[in-house]
């Protein structure tokens, strides 16, 4: 089953590896509830894998805004005591940004991008 959203990372990444190499991070969304009279907010699990994580980790903070895309994945368990369990998560298959212009938080890591001067952003057709 296709799962999309829009939150801010919960943590910042912590990219993993395992033993045949593939690179995988698991941290959570917290999405806030349009529909409720009270401010709610769910906190939804995430997994990412090999380049989608890589570039999740070069790219992403705490507090990033993203739009994710992915499947639902959930995995049964039973607990030292016996009893059976499940968790639920969004295995992202493909992220993008989703701040607005002047959302975003101040901690971003470093990129490979040329600073645009302001002046210029008004010509930008894609800002």
């Amino acid at each position: 089953m296709k799962a999309y959203g829009i939150g801010r990372l919960c943590r910042d990444i912590e990219l993993k590896s395992s033993t045949s190499g593939t690179s995988y991070l698991a941290n959570s969304i917290a999405c806030d509830r349009k529909y409720s009279k009270e401010k709610v907010t769910d906190f939804i699990p995430i997994k990412a894998f090999g380049k989608v994580a890589d570039g999740m980790d070069k790219w992403l903070h705490k507090g990033s805004k993203i739009l994710i895309e992915g499947d639902i994945q959930v995995d049964e368990y039973t607990d030292k005591n016996g009893v059976k369990k499940s968790t639920t998560s969004i295995v992202v298959s493909s992220w993008e940004f989703a701040e607005g212009k002047g959302e975003s938080t101040p901690e971003k890591k470093e990129t490979d991008f040329l600073s645009v001067p302001e002046t210029l952003v008004e010509e930008l057709p894609f800002m």
